[in-house]
């Protein structure tokens, strides 16, 4: 468990619910200490931390915007002063209101721009800079981008823009055994991805994967724990779509 001599620390972002919270539940399970980032809920991040030290793990929770440059240099400051040092990054945090092009809802576009891309963007950065040799970042995309359903264009934008940075960071990092890699989920019975739809829309959701369900955050949270840990070293600059056959 978290708390041995040779547990390790990991950073979540988003980690105060849905897939975030499972994804730090999961990695403390594996062994890690937890940094539970959170943007504003601190109330949920507690919540995780409780549940973390009650397993008998380690973990704090550590509020800061994921596009506010200072916040996450902060955020890994403090990270690597409480636990000595950072080996795995994972992007979670992100936002999904949905638009359709035509009502050029700009404020919403670069809402989604700001916290999706740029805060993956941000994130990403700080961890090439903190993160020794065997460690690994993780951010986040989804299985949406293939499907282009109308309304999520800004959305699909935003985490296009992800593929494309873990691509090029996991060049960039070339020789420092660090690996970068996406995870795309489909879709997922979380708050962020029930929120404004109805019964229908949910169950022709279900329905489009072979495997007839949603996904659970654990699914989410079972792929994040393969790429963190000792058998997932050989994976890197991929996006690996986890979505029951979803697309």
């Amino acid at each position: 468990m978290a708390g041995s001599s040779t547990a390790k620390g990991a950073i979540v972002t988003g980690a105060s619910r849905g897939i975030g919270r499972a994804i730090a539940t999961r990695l403390a399970h594996d062994g890690f200490e937890i940094i539970v980032n959170f943007a504003g809920n601190s109330a949920k991040a507690e919540e995780v931390v409780a549940e973390i030290k009650g397993a008998g793990g380690r973990a704090i929770a550590i509020q800061a915007d994921v596009a506010n440059a200072a916040d996450v240099e902060r955020l890994f400051k403090e990270a690597v002063g409480t636990f000595g040092g950072i080996n795995v990054v994972v992007n979670c945090a992100g936002i999904m209101p949905l638009s359709s092009i035509d009502r050029l809802d700009l404020d919403l576009f670069d809402k989604v721009i700001t916290t999706n891309l740029r805060g993956t963007f941000v994130v990403l950065g700080q961890a090439s800079r903190q993160l020794s040799p065997g460690g690994r970042i993780i951010a986040f995309s989804s299985s949406v981008i293939a499907m282009a359903f109308p309304t999520y264009g800004p959305y699909i934008a935003s985490k296009a823009g992800v593929e494309g940075l873990v691509h090029v960071l996991a060049n960039e990092l070339r020789g420092r055994n660090i690996t970068v890699n996406a995870v795309a989920p489909g879709p997922v019975a979380t708050e962020l991805f029930l929120t404004g739809k109805d019964e229908n829309q949910i169950e022709h959701l279900r329905k489009l994967s072979p495997l007839e369900r949603l996904g659970q955050p654990e699914d989410i949270a079972n792929l994040v724990s393969f790429l963190a840990g000792p058998d997932g070293g050989w994976v890197n600059g991929q996006v690996l779509r986890v979505n029951g056959g979803f697309v």
